[in-house]
């Protein structure tokens, strides 16, 4: 059940700490596309009975198609196994659903994505970015870009998207950060009475959120307007479902730009050569978006569990275990892109798993791929592209690729608005 000597260990967070562990997803890809991997005692976390990693492309497209075999529902989307008294409650979020109850919350909360109300947006985004890009770079010095830009552009974006008064968005920020970053020693650790560390997606540790969630209903019922509360708040969602958007839109649709943005960032400047392609208008700026969420996907895994015995990549799955498909490690099969660590704005086609697949593809990937052009667009107007001022600093996470701190310096003066 345990990794082998020749198995490399893909699970650890720490490991994330230092970027994408290629070397270990190549071998893993190339010797054991469906590896068994261990899962210990780890940052206060007991252990658990340890899962399959997925690693090849066409293997976890499978997985994330056959949502009849690979389950949401039976144990939900994370590695760790949730306590069991808390899985009836995390089962109501539609992350956490199959077919066909997936598909009529899908169908709820797609109405109010509907690409005019996101395209509206594209005006405010912009303006957002103009001017958190231009007070961060005022005096032509280097800057932390997570902080000063970065971390203010996706939580804006998200709250102007659904309707947080801005008094309120700063709550929206620390409920994102204790979801996203438990596993991060630089992190408050999330706690219960006793001391010990509790899942930050339990029942307990998301009253204050669901409350929240509540409340901005009501005053949307009473006072609708052009923004997603304002339809959910209207739908014939039940009190638990509406909680469950709530949090899964204010986590998941923060953290996909908020992990994405810095990370396409990084990824120009360490290959400056495809960076002044792309200012010189050589590359789509849209092709580009997709080739660098391709090398920096937000999401780094997600966990299904087996409904039946089956077989995938010769390995035998019994039902009930744990499949946990590795969307960094798919981006960069060789058996699907040419030269997968080179970065090529210009790549098409670009079959990467970033957004998922299947019934649980990204509900928000145009919001996001908005964002993330309208950014790199500014990033280009505002400062001549941008390099590296030190190294940066990744989340340590299993889960999501985040990048906590990214120093930044501006390559030369602005450059004409696209």
């Amino acid at each position: 059940m345990g990794n082998t000597d020749d198995t490399p260990d893909v699970f650890d967070p720490r490991i994330y700490a230092a970027g994408i562990p290629h070397d270990r997803f190549r071998v893993l890809r190339d010797r054991a596309p469906v590896a068994r991997q261990e899962e210990p005692e780890l940052l206060g976390w007991p252990a658990g009975p340890g899962f399959w990693a997925v690693t090849r492309h066409a293997d976890v497209v499978r997985v994330l198609k056959d949502s009849g075999t690979y389950s949401s529902y039976l144990g939900a989307t994370q590695i760790r196994d949730p306590d069991p008294a808390d899985l009836p409650f995390i089962r109501r979020m539609m992350l956490n659903q199959d077919p066909p109850g997936h598909g009529r919350s899908r169908r709820l909360v797609s109405r109010a994505f509907t690409p005019g109300r996101i395209e509206r947006f594209a005006a405010t985004a912009r303006e957002r970015a103009r001017e958190l890009l231009g007070a961060a770079f005022a005096d032509g010095g280097e800057v932390d870009l997570v902080r000063a830009v970065t971390d203010d552009y996706a939580l804006l974006n998200l709250t102007d998207l659904l309707g947080v008064p801005a008094s309120d968005r700063g709550l929206l920020h620390a409920w994102t950060e204790r979801v996203i970053a438990y596993q991060d020693p630089d992190e408050p650790p999330v706690l219960d009475a006793e001391g010990r560390p509790v899942n930050p997606r339990s029942p307990a540790m998301l009253a204050e959120m669901f409350d929240y969630a509540q409340e901005l209903a009501a005053h949307k019922r009473a006072h609708p307007a052009d923004d997603v509360m304002s339809v959910l708040a209207a739908s014939e969602l039940a009190d638990a479902e509406l909680e469950m958007f709530f949090f899964l839109l204010t986590v998941a649709g923060n953290d996909t730009v908020r992990s994405a943005a810095p990370g396409g960032i990084l990824a120009l400047a360490e290959h400056p050569g495809e960076q002044r392609r792309l200012w010189g208008g050589e590359v789509a700026v849209d092709t580009a978006v997709d080739e660098l969420l391709r090398v920096h996907p937000p999401v780094l895994s997600f966990r299904r569990t087996a409904a039946r015995d089956t077989e995938l990549a010769g390995r035998k799955i019994r039902e009930g275990d744990k499949v946990v498909v590795f969307h960094a490690s798919a981006n960069h099969d060789e058996r699907v892109f040419t030269d997968p660590h080179r970065l090529d704005l210009g790549r098409t086609p670009n079959p990467h798993v970033s957004f998922g697949d299947g019934p649980h593809v990204c509900l928000g990937a145009h919001f996001a791929r908005l964002q993330l052009r309208v950014f790199y667009e500014e990033v280009r107007a505002a400062c001549g592209g941008l390099a590296l001022a030190g190294p940066p600093r990744h989340l340590v996470s299993n889960f999501v690729n985040g990048v906590k701190s990214l120093p930044v310096r501006p390559l030369g003066p602005s450059a004409p608005r696209p």
